[in-house]
């Protein structure tokens, strides 16, 4: 989506006095994996909007902070009339929750979510999955792209080798380093872009779904997110955990379980 094709968007969102939701992708996906879900939410009634992340639509230079990005949807959001849902995947669910926790989002989804300061389990899996960026220090300056076969491990290894290969060929994309050096340091750094306000007054009803073989955001890891949220008392708090599922459980073969999931939860609130 380009930054004029977004613009439209927003209008006749506004225009139309719909309920908007905002998807976000998270790293080495690209903004098309969520052309089935937009599907589904604008059948269901929503203006639905998948922009890209800043780099992608040429409003910053790559790779992208987390604050960075955060405050791109935050701008997307706020040109909104009304508060939108928000729903992210992977580094998208980490830059939904901390949108919620700006009091930005009327509902929020959070699939298999990066973590956040405060999130304390460390699985070996999560660190091979993301050993490609984090092996070379140089990699928090450049975009770094995924073998076919670092893409079934860390995405795909609960679907057949068949599918994995046709979704790295339809939605592998290089991502920014930057990102995960920050995650992986967030505990370490009190001032880090890593953080969500999950106790925050204004944050509102908040998903967060976990596949349960899920090599990049272990159950372990996403259980520790929902555990810190759930403190909110302002709020409902509600978890979710798939069978069975991978990291790539928004794109492959299944995604339409997990779609109805978050559109039967977000309808309850928008």
């Amino acid at each position: 989506m380009s930054t004029h094709a977004l613009d439209d968007a927003i209008g006749a969102a506004n225009a139309a006095q719909k309920p908007a939701v905002i998807f976000i992708h998270g790293l080495w996906l690209k903004p098309s994996s969520w052309d089935r879900w937009v599907e589904m939410f604008a059948a269901a009634g929503y203006a639905a909007l998948a922009p890209g992340w800043p780099a992608e639509m040429g409003g910053a230079a790559a790779p992208e902070t987390i604050g960075e990005v955060a405050a791109h949807f935050a701008a997307i959001a706020g040109a909104l009339d009304r508060r939108p849902a928000v729903l992210g995947h992977s580094f998208g669910g980490l830059i939904a929750q901390i949108l919620a926790g700006r009091g930005l989002s009327a509902a929020t989804v959070a699939i298999d979510p990066a973590p956040f300061r405060g999130v304390l389990p460390l699985p070996v899996s999560a660190l091979r999955s993301a050993w490609p960026v984090l092996q070379n220090p140089l990699n928090a300056n450049r975009n770094v792209s995924l073998t076919p076969e670092q893409f079934r491990y860390a995405f795909a290894n609960s679907v057949p080798e068949a599918e994995s290969d046709a979704l790295y060929e339809t939605y592998q994309a290089p991502a920014p380093g930057r990102p995960i050096f920050q995650a992986a340091a967030a505990n370490l750094n009190p001032w880090t872009e890593a953080h969500v306000d999950s106790e925050a007054v204004e944050r509102g009803p908040l998903l967060i779904i976990s596949g349960e073989h899920d090599h990049t955001v272990p159950p372990s890891v996403a259980r520790a997110a929902y555990d810190r949220q759930k403190r909110n008392q302002h709020a409902v708090t509600e978890f979710a955990q798939f069978p069975q599922r991978g990291h790539s459980l928004t794109i492959d073969s299944g995604w339409r379980e997990v779609a109805e999931t978050a559109l039967g939860f977000v309808g309850r609130f928008v």
